[in-house]
């Protein structure tokens, strides 16, 4: 268990040590330590040696120059310049939020970005302000999609976050496969297999090889197999893969180029656009109600289904209650590591004369 405060001095200052300016590290290490303090293990510090790995193999900008290269009152397009998708991806959400304010919506697309982490963190920016945050982004292709053996798209993640009144804001943030990469390489860590249905080998059958993507297999999309709904998580993935990518003028597609992935794939040599590709918006609420009736009923809403009939000794749950009881929990005792984890960090840490 290592304390919250040490973690995120230690992630900030390895992001200090490859050149990012001061408040791009503090906020970078904010988005990472969000992750592992909500129990969204995969995408928190364990991701940050896959930063470094960028940033060695000259992928990674570590102070780029974000610009508005396209515009309109409510919408935008965003030039990442390359920089870390930690930064990249709040700098256009802060663009939403002010058009928001002025225009009822803001609509941003991003080209030329790399992981921007949990996609929660950044359509959460938009609660503060009454407003419904939407965040989105495409990834290096680790999914086939349905009836293929061939990867075409990324887990391709969507996060909506809702404000309530009394009620905690409502969060969903989920990928659209059976499940995210990291989680295969968590159980990768600790030598387990993976369940049926989330991970399919080179020929296209089911295993439960958790090095499966490795070997030339694919995940799956949300729903494992045509029978159990895979065309709809493949549509899901198709949707985010067009609006962060293919509107933004990013790479989309088989051509995103890898994160997670670096070191058994590599960057197409044929590239489309420009980097990875974000889609992220905010919508006032009074541009549809006034925002006390519709908190209001968003409490009535969130009571009903707290209080749905349930099966034995599990309630229905709310999206986004298990990440808020683990932060409660976390930022009380700490935060757990993986001890491969632990030596990566220390390796890094190693490297750049950083104490872990």
């Amino acid at each position: 268990m290592i304390k919250e405060k040490n973690l995120r001095r230690f992630t900030e200052n390895i992001f200090l040590s490859i050149g990012c300016p001061k408040k791009d590290a503090k906020l970078a290490a904010d988005v990472l330590i969000s992750a592992d303090l909500r129990g969204v293990d995969s995408h928190g510090t364990a991701r940050l040696i896959g930063y470094v790995r960028l940033f060695d193999h000259g992928r990674l900008n570590p102070n780029p120059e974000i610009k508005i290269v396209h515009e309109t009152p409510s919408t935008a397009v965003i030039d990442g310049d390359k920089g870390l998708g930690l930064v990249v991806a709040p700098f256009a959400m802060k663009v939403a939020i002010k058009k928001a304010k002025r225009y009822g919506s803001g609509w941003i697309s991003v080209q030329n970005s790399n992981h921007f982490g949990i996609a929660g963190y950044h359509s959460m920016l938009a609660l503060p302000h009454d407003m419904i945050g939407w965040a989105m982004t495409n990834a290096a292709p680790l999914v086939v999609p349905t009836f293929a053996v061939e990867k075409m798209l990324g887990t391709n993640p969507i996060a909506v976050s809702v404000p309530a009144g009394n009620q905690p804001p409502f969060v969903a943030d989920f990928a659209s496969t059976a499940v995210a990469y990291g989680k295969m390489e968590i159980l990768q860590r600790k030598g387990l297999s993976a369940p049926i249905g989330w991970v399919q080998d080179a020929n296209g059958n089911p295993t439960d090889d958790a090095n499966a993507v490795k070997n030339g297999g694919g995940l799956l999309p949300l729903g494992g197999d045509r029978e159990h709904g895979s065309h709809k998580g493949y549509g899901l993935g198709a949707i985010v893969d067009i609006f962060s990518g293919v509107l933004s003028g990013a790479n989309f597609g088989p051509w995103v180029p890898p994160f997670a992935t670096a070191g058994f794939h590599g960057v197409a040599a044929e590239q489309v656009g420009k980097g990875t590709g974000h889609f992220l918006g905010a919508m006032r609420i009074d541009g549809f109600r006034p925002k006390e009736e519709f908190k209001a009923s968003m409490d009535t809403w969130i009571e009903r289904f707290r209080n749905a009939k349930h099966i034995e000794n599990q309630p229905v749950l709310i999206p986004g209650d298990p990440e808020r009881e683990l932060e409660k929990e976390r930022r009380a005792n700490g935060i757990p590591l993986n001890d491969k984890v632990i030596e990566d960090l220390q390796g890094l840490g190693d490297r750049f004369g950083v104490k872990f």
